[in-house]
């Protein structure tokens, strides 16, 4: 998916700061090694003087015998300078620019196309502003266990043991990600506390953010806490942060209901998710309600778009939380 231009121009600049950063480092090596060494100086003319004969030549299209002769003084000339500076104790490329990507040489593009380097930028940006940077470390399909889920503990609507429910809701968070390019989907994860919903959705976000997807995590009430500041204060900043909300590729809304929920939220939680549903960009809702709470603490019209634009999955069994503190941490 595109960058959002914003993001795109912060990754331009940081590429532009480490192009002017080398640049500073060569004409600092030029000086010191200029000063102690002037016969690199002559060399460094004489380069310059060499291949600007070059290039009226080719323009008045000279012979090709020419040109092979200027390339011959011009490599006699380098070599010199290399011997000089090993001789002085310096790295033969101590007067090459350096870049932290040889490949692009810090332009971020290779014939047109993004370099690998600037995935990697684009992917490290949109861990930083996911809010998820640190978790996702931990909370992913690696760490992912179906052994907290009992094979006992079943659910009376589908006959599906806990184990059975969590391997179901793993294969569907799977098939979004794998359409995510392709379909627009939303998820609704609701069960008891300790569950695994989170996990689970941030098991989904870092599969997408490595695919360079933009993926805002908030809980309920931070997000709400934001949308308030911009109605209310208009706070610096936090217009963009509006518009991210509104924009990004996915939106993860955990422990929604743990809010204090009144008239501004019910308001603001549909223009959200109605927002998105019409710009056709993904959501993923956590809560530990269940369905009937929800319809009871939301409007019937909140209830009503989440029932008929995202598919309902239902984790059970019991407190992950309390088992791994039992267990110390192990699985």
């Amino acid at each position: 998916m595109p960058l959002q231009n914003s993001q795109y121009d912060t990754i331009m600049r940081e590429y532009n700061r480490k192009q002017l950063m080398h640049r500073h480092i060569l004409e600092e090596h030029k000086q010191e090694v200029y000063q102690k060494i002037p016969r690199l100086r002559e060399i460094e003319r004489e380069i310059t003087a060499v291949s600007l004969q070059a290039i009226r030549r080719r323009l008045g299209n000279s012979r090709t015998s020419a040109s092979f002769a200027y390339k011959q003084e011009i490599a006699a000339l380098a070599q010199e300078r290399r011997q000089l500076l090993w001789a002085n104790g310096y790295p033969e490329d101590y007067l090459s620019m350096q870049y932290d990507c040889p490949t692009c040489q810090d332009t971020g593009y290779v014939d047109g196309q993004k370099c690998q380097c600037f995935r990697k930028a684009a992917v490290d940006l949109l861990y930083k502003q996911s809010n998820l940077e640190e978790i996702l470390k931990k909370e992913n399909f690696d760490s992912f266990s179906f052994s907290f889920y009992s094979d006992t503990i079943r659910n009376e609507a589908t006959g599906l043991t806990a184990r059975e429910t969590a391997e179901d809701a793993v294969a569907k968070a799977r098939q979004f990600i794998n359409n995510f390019d392709r379909r627009f989907q939303n998820l609704f994860l609701y069960g008891n506390t300790g569950v695994g919903k989170t996990f689970l959705s941030h098991c989904i976000a870092k599969e997408l953010i490595d695919q360079a997807h933009c993926v805002i995590y908030f809980s309920a009430f931070d997000l709400f806490d934001k949308l308030a500041k911009n109605t209310f204060r208009r706070e610096s900043g936090i217009a963009d942060t509006q518009n991210d909300i509104l924009e990004c590729d996915l939106l993860i809304i955990d422990d929604l209901g743990t809010e204090l929920t009144n008239s501004f939220v019910a308001s603001a939680l549909f223009q959200c998710i109605n927002e998105r549903i019409m710009r056709k960009k993904s959501t993923i809702i956590s809560t530990n309600l269940s369905l009937d709470q929800f319809s009871d603490t939301y409007s019937e019209r909140i209830f009503s778009r989440i029932t008929s634009h995202y598919t309902m999955i239902k984790l059970i069994g019991n407190d992950i939380r309390i088992q791994k503190r039992l267990l110390g941490g192990k699985q």
